[in-house]
């Protein structure tokens, strides 16, 4: 396969060559260059290259161009690369119109020209969205992880939202409306009453398994490396993301907690539009990854789809024991439990929970509600994003909202 695609466009032609050389001098071992000197020049380009198949990672585009825009190049060109990363270039006296460029045209960042140095200015803001691209390809185009579960199975959907939030790539296959499921389930020796099938790169096949027993398998961390720690974080949404990160870049020895996917109820979120930083806003997946990967980095420790059953004083040290029957001590315990969703109180909605009753799933049943009417219960920020995101799919979305407004 061709090497992804950065295109450029400017109608300034000593610019254009400036940017595209300064692309080229950074990203050119791992995409390709392209420039255009016209917005419609690049939009008939995008054209061509979505006929050829062609990947395009990076939408570059001045703002004041004749006859067409940079905004008006991006919101076009988006219908054919919704994916690539989008970002306007211009000069400090259209920061107003860039800033507004974010809402009409989805784009992801804007750059003030001039940008030298490119070290400090261009070359940063450009790898973080690369590197957020490359997460999304790889999360779209590696399938080799397959699961063969029902719309109707809760432990389908524990796994399905399990493997959704925590970013890993898996090929969902439903029965009654994939050929493949039931070839695989008929392979296999699978029981379709004890679903999910979940079959692994390696060729392991696990029968109806647990969210754990499938990070277990996947290689996914669900015990300590050591007994002791300086940090005890329990809970991994934002606040313990956070807190992860600001105790292993002090040097402390960390390990955060968390009894299913990183993220937390933020880490469910479609998108979350008021954290700051992201003025485009950020998917709650996307946050909760980046999160992740910084804590990492600074060298703390995650254990993931573990319950804490007690936490205990012996001494000057904290104990917390985990459901496996492991125990972790500590100096210092930081509890980050977070919020759970409210449950609804009907007759029979408990053996629908998970199997047409969701909390918090809009991003990993969105597939399961295509062309189908859907209703979400609650009027607060999640129901609106979860609204917004259904409806991409869904044949109609209905708020059922207690209150009068």
């Amino acid at each position: 396969m061709s090497p992804p695609i950065l295109l450029t466009v400017d109608d300034d032609p000593e610019v254009s060559r400036s940017l595209a050389r300064d692309l080229r001098q950074r990203y050119g071992e791992e995409y390709r260059i392209r420039r255009a000197e016209s917005g419609r020049a690049a939009l008939e380009a995008v054209k061509e290259l979505k006929l050829r198949d062609e990947q395009v990672a990076l939408l570059l585009a001045d703002h004041r161009m004749p006859e067409m825009t940079g905004v008006e190049f991006l919101e076009q060109a988006r219908r054919f690369y919704p994916k690539a990363r989008r970002v306007l270039l211009t000069a400090y006296a259209d920061t107003d119109a860039a800033i507004a460029a974010i809402n009409r045209a989805d784009v992801h960042y804007y750059l003030l020209k001039p940008w030298d140095p490119p070290n400090e200015k261009l070359y940063p803001v450009l790898d973080d969205l690369l590197d957020d691209w490359k997460a999304h390809d790889r999360i779209k185009s590696d399938e080799r992880l397959r699961v063969v579960g029902h719309r109707w199975s809760a432990p389908s959907h524990a796994v399905k939202d399990f493997l959704t939030r925590s970013q890993l790539p898996f090929k969902w296959l439903e029965l009654e409306r994939d050929a493949e499921a039931e070839r695989l389930l008929d392979a296999h020796g699978g029981d379709a009453e004890h679903l999910p099938l979940v079959i692994t790169e390696d060729g392991t096949v696990l029968q109806g398994p647990s969210p754990g027993e499938v990070a277990a398998a996947l290689g996914v961390a669900s015990r300590a490396s050591q007994n002791f720690y300086d940090l005890i974080v329990i809970g991994g949404g934002p606040a313990g993301l956070g807190a992860a990160v600001y105790g292993a870049s002090e040097g402390l020895r960390t390990v955060l907690v968390e009894r299913d996917a990183i993220g937390g109820q933020a880490g469910q979120s479609t998108r979350i539009e008021n954290y700051l930083g992201f003025p485009s806003g950020i998917a709650g997946s996307d946050l909760a990854r980046r999160a992740d990967a910084q804590a990492r980095r600074f060298g703390a420790e995650m254990v993931l789809t573990s319950d804490v059953s007690s936490l205990d004083v012996c001494g000057s040290a904290r104990v917390v024991r985990l459901g496996n029957g492991d125990e972790l001590s500590a100096h210092a315990v930081l509890l980050t439990t977070g919020v759970a969703y409210r449950t609804l109180h009907a007759p029979g909605i408990e053996e629908l929970t998970g199997a047409g009753v969701y909390y918090g799933a809009a991003a990993s049943e969105a597939r399961s509600c295509e062309n189908e009417d859907v209703y979400i219960v609650g009027g607060a920020n999640s129901a609106g994003q979860a609204a917004v995101f259904l409806s991409r799919m869904a044949r109609s979305v209905t708020l059922l909202v207690r209150g009068p407004n």
